[in-house]
């Protein structure tokens, strides 16, 4: 009689319209299934957030599903909707479009599903949690890099993806530490230009172009990572500049590491990789089984206070460039081979 009395109170609120809470993912808790769904894994860094990612999931008991968006917004709706009909228990999104994903976030929630932001926050959506370096941080130590460098003249800004909300939080940093330059007089900034998909080549052509509208008269570039950096370098060094103009970067790229020792690029800031793909993995965990990750702070992204997670970058010159090889993130052979 009480099965058959539960049976009818199921029907009836079915019946009245009323929504049902949302069914758990189908995975065991003890090992619980991880979609990781990134921006754009033809970029160097996305590949080693994967491989540290899984590795450390993997020891959590966990089981990692990748997507690549290939920095196609509708791709990466596509596979993050593909990841919600496979059930998995948490999705952790790197962002190609912080702006694009809210109602694939409410989808996801709607089947039970917790969604970590990782590296990037995702805007104007109900995200559970997010990850990241602090990239106010990192702004004011590509601007203070530079600057320490040359602390007067003409300044260019080469900016982010405008569709990548840490490109505009980057610049928030750097102008920290240039404005009170500027309004002094000794700073003019020339020019300043978002770079889509953070494309190096298109940052190329922009400095290309800056270059020619100053009369080549730039002295310092501050390049929001370290592709954008490697294309303006490219464009300094075709007007034999590269080494005497100051230009900043981040992520420690390979190739920018070594022109960081070469001495073409100021800096770079190194962001420890497997610190914050392993603590991803075990904040994903946590939600999955229904713990409460470590959270650090909060910040509003336009829908709700976020949970968060800032970890702490490292500014990487000629004369601390060691740091890599001591964690383990670059060998010798690979800073010393061509």
């Amino acid at each position: 009689m009480k099965l058959k009395k539960l049976q009818s109170l199921v029907c009836g609120a079915v019946l009245a319209g009323l929504t049902l809470a949302a069914p758990l993912a189908h995975a065991s808790k003890d090992h619980p299934e991880i979609g990781f769904s990134i921006d754009d894994l033809r970029v160097e860094r996305w590949a080693r957030d994967r491989d540290y990612f899984i590795a450390a999931a993997e020891k959590l008991g966990a089981k990692v599903s990748v997507q690549s968006a290939d920095a196609s917004e509708e791709r990466q709706i596509s596979q993050i909707e593909n990841l919600i009909s496979r059930k998995v228990d948490v999705i952790v999104i790197v962002p190609f479009n912080s702006k694009a994903l809210g109602n694939v976030i409410n989808e996801a929630h709607q089947a039970g599903i917790k969604v970590v932001s990782y590296d990037r926050l995702i805007l104007d959506a109900d995200v559970d949690g997010y990850i990241s370096f602090d990239n106010e941080k990192v702004g004011e130590l590509q601007a203070q890099g530079v600057y320490n460098a040359q602390p007067k003249g003409n300044y260019f800004l080469l900016g982010g993806a405008p569709t990548d909300n840490n490109a505009k939080i980057l610049r928030e940093g750097q102008m920290k530490i240039l404005q009170p330059a500027i309004d002094k007089g000794d700073i003019k900034i020339v020019g300043q230009q978002w770079v889509p998909e953070w494309s190096a080549a298109t940052a190329l052509r922009i400095t290309e172009d800056a270059l020619t509208a100053n009369n080549n008269k730039i002295d310092a570039i501050v390049a929001s990572n370290d592709g954008t950096a490697g294309g303006a370098i490219q464009a300094l060094a075709a007007q034999k500049l590269a080494g005497k103009v100051p230009v900043s970067g981040q992520d420690a790229d390979l190739a920018a590491v070594k022109r960081v020792i070469a001495g073409t690029q100021t800096m770079t800031v190194y962001k420890p990789l497997k610190l914050i793909a392993s603590e991803a993995a075990k904040m994903s965990v946590q939600l999955a089984k229904g713990e409460a990750p470590a959270f650090t702070t909060k910040i509003d992204n336009g829908k709700k206070q976020v949970d968060t997670q800032l970890l702490t970058p490292i500014l990487l010159t000629k004369q601390n460039v060691d740091t890599v090889v001591k964690d383990g993130f670059y060998t010798q052979a690979q800073l010393s081979g061509n």
